[in-house]
């Protein structure tokens, strides 16, 4: 049976390669996390942590690790809701 939190890893460093030729590093930090908080699921990211902490990442790139570790605070809350419109 294949470990999901690998199979995550996988579906991260995809991002990364992305995310590697932006020139600014901040900024390619800031893009694969936000598209992480974006576009996965909490469950997805708690996995994805929870397997971190487990294995220290080692199948992780060097960028999305450090992109993971940057922005951990927010990869780790839910991801808020569009609230409703305002009836007028």
């Amino acid at each position: 049976m294949s470990d999901p939190g690998a199979k995550l890893a996988r579906m991260a460093n995809q991002i990364g390669s992305f995310f590697a030729s932006e020139p600014d590093h901040a900024l390619a930090l800031e893009g694969i996390a936000g598209h992480l908080r974006r576009f996965w699921e909490p469950r997805m990211r708690r996995q994805l942590l929870l397997w971190l902490d487990e294995t220290g990442g080692s199948e992780l790139s060097p960028l999305v690790l450090e992109a993971i570790q940057t922005h951990r605070e927010r990869l780790s809350t839910p991801t808020p809701r569009n609230p409703a419109p305002a009836a007028r």
